[in-house]
């Protein structure tokens, strides 16, 4: 294979496969390659949140904005998508209950509160709405719009559609290098060389391998996240339940998610024993109902952190044909439509607002005191 391409997009993970997506529907000709399946590394072991408000820990001016705006586009997503791929992304409603056990926990989600689009609920009215939730409760924040959906199944939607639309996927073809040539790049793969205006390097925690290669010292961190799933018969749980980073999600499968451990600089992806030990102790606490439910599966991804836990999304300080899309933490599917959307405006040259650009660029300060 010897081709040449406007785009070529390094890693099939939802945040490069919704690049690839909004890209292909400007007709661009994309290529997008992937070292494995389609959404086979952290992709497939997310939660699904669309937690706009339950993930942006106070940052109203710029992450929220940029996050609800994500949000909203997947209530237009579900349709597209099926539309033309036929895969349906799991758009579940119901919203996260945040739950609180004591002032101390209702203390802590004072900003949260502090926006018009969630509401605080006491202990009845939590378990009104659910009534197999812990009777320890003090209460929850109730954040309606901040529904879920099917990591794998919108990672798929976003890939068929884009191609669909004239995108190239080329599964099991890691990217081995980039050289600049003439007013390109030739990216070589396992297999073959392709040529490309511009290169998108959207491979989550391994995308530290290209920063090294185009000269840049940036690191991303590896966060480990080990997940199970329950099958829940009687589908009792209409909302998700969120406290101190754990949190469990109902499927329309009539599974629930039980998420996330947090190990950092942990490369492994295989579950610990000591892992699932915590996640079960932890919904037990949340929702007691689980311990008489059947285990489903169990699995584990890297989180990509970044020293401020934003994720990258810009040009290469230096070279404006070398993108990044990448380090998108915990909020990768969340994230992932308005990454698409941004990525796209950035290679298009069209207006993007000024702060998504200053706090997401890849040479953004980093404070003193994470520096080395």
């Amino acid at each position: 294979m010897n081709q040449k391409f406007e785009v070529a997009i390094i890693g099939g993970g939802v945040i490069g496969c919704s690049i690839a997506y909004y890209l292909a529907k400007e007709k661009m000709n994309v290529a997008l390659f992937e070292g494995n399946q389609i959404g086979s590394k952290s992709t497939s072991a997310a939660g699904g949140m669309l937690g706009a408000h339950s993930e942006c820990d106070g940052d109203f001016e710029v992450f929220f904005p940029f996050a609800r705006s994500s949000q909203y586009a997947y209530s237009q997503l579900k349709e597209e998508l099926n539309h033309l791929s036929g895969f349906d992304i799991g758009y579940r409603k119901g919203g996260i209950l945040k739950l609180a056990y004591n002032e101390s926990d209702r203390n802590g989600l004072r900003s949260i509160l502090s926006q018009p689009t969630v509401k605080w609920l006491d202990k009845e009215a939590v378990r009104e709405r659910e009534p197999d939730v812990s009777s320890n409760l003090l209460g929850a924040a109730y954040m309606k719009d901040d529904v879920n959906v099917m990591p794998i199944a919108v990672c798929q939607a976003f890939a068929k559609s884009a191609q669909i639309l004239g995108a190239s996927l080329f599964e099991f073809s890691p990217v081995l290098d980039i050289q600049k040539k003439d007013n390109s790049f030739l990216i070589q793969t396992a297999t073959s060389h392709v040529e490309a205006k511009h290169v998108v390097v959207a491979n989550g925690v391994w995308s530290t391998t290209f920063f090294k290669q185009l000269g840049l010292d940036h690191q991303l961190t590896p966060v480990k996240g080990e997940c199970l799933s329950v099958i829940d018969e009687k589908a009792t749980l209409k909302h998700t339940i969120f406290h101190d980073h754990y949190y469990i999600v109902p499927r329309n499968n009539g599974r629930l998610v039980i998420g996330a451990t947090m190990i950092e600089n942990d490369w492994n992806e295989r579950v610990s024993l000591s892992g699932m030990d915590t996640l079960i102790a932890k919904a037990k606490t949340m929702l007691p109902t689980v311990a008489d439910m059947k285990l489903d599966s169990f699995w584990a991804g890297l989180r990509p952190q970044t020293f401020d836990q934003k994720p990258f999304i810009g040009h290469h300080p230096e070279e404006e044909g070398i993108l990044f899309a990448t380090g998108h933490y915990r909020n990768g599917i969340l994230l992932a439509p308005a990454t698409g959307q941004m990525i796209r405006d950035l290679i298009l040259k069209r207006q993007i607002k000024n702060e998504w650009v200053e706090a997401f660029k890849i040479d953004r300060r980093q404070p003193l005191l994470l520096r080395r």
